[in-house]
């Protein structure tokens, strides 16, 4: 997993709940004293048992954590790859693009991150379909990026989500 996603995890928990916090969950998950630099490439457990672990602690589920977690990322995410951005974009052109734009960038530079992958089609004047692909299946990330882009947007997205057995889902979302 790319070295963003556990670097924001790590700012996301000391923001939240201190970062004492991070250092304990850490600690409980057998990571005492790691580091995580947004260049590097993580083993995706990592990352995982550290959210399952705050899950666990706090009695919130992961997919609510990760989804609010996703949030929280956008902004850091929107001004990282900022240049790739059409200023003349909103939320709808933004999610549009992001497979061709954003993602295409981050698999040449850094080939182990492996972000999902994101299939999303217009299917109404404010309304977008998304197939999205992980093995992961951390669509919850997904879910809290859309609304923190329609958010950063001064919009809002609505999401139904259509999880399938094998881990991939489909999402209907509609921006206003």
């Amino acid at each position: 997993m790319h070295g963003i996603i556990h670097s924001e995890l790590k700012k996301y928990v000391e923001t939240k709940y201190g970062s004492e916090v991070w250092e304990k969950l850490l600690s409980e998950v057998g990571l005492k004293h790691k580091i995580y630099l947004t260049v590097g490439t993580y083993p995706d457990e990592e990352a995982m048992t550290i959210v399952k672990t705050a899950s666990e602690s706090t009695n919130i589920p992961v997919d609510h954590i990760l989804e609010d977690f996703g949030v929280f990322i956008t902004p850091d995410l929107m001004k990282m790859y900022g240049s790739l951005i059409d200023p003349e974009w909103k939320s709808m052109e933004m999610l549009l693009h992001t497979e061709e734009t954003i993602h295409r960038v981050v698999r040449m530079k850094n080939p182990g991150a492996k972000p999902p992958k994101l299939s999303f089609r217009k299917i109404g004047p404010n309304e977008l379909c998304l197939s999205y692909a992980s093995e992961r299946q951390m669509s919850a990330v997904a879910k809290g990026i859309i609304k923190g882009v329609a958010k950063y947007y001064g919009e809002d997205a609505e999401i139904r989500e259509f999880k399938k057995p094998d881990g991939s889902c489909e999402m209907t979302i509609n921006i206003s």
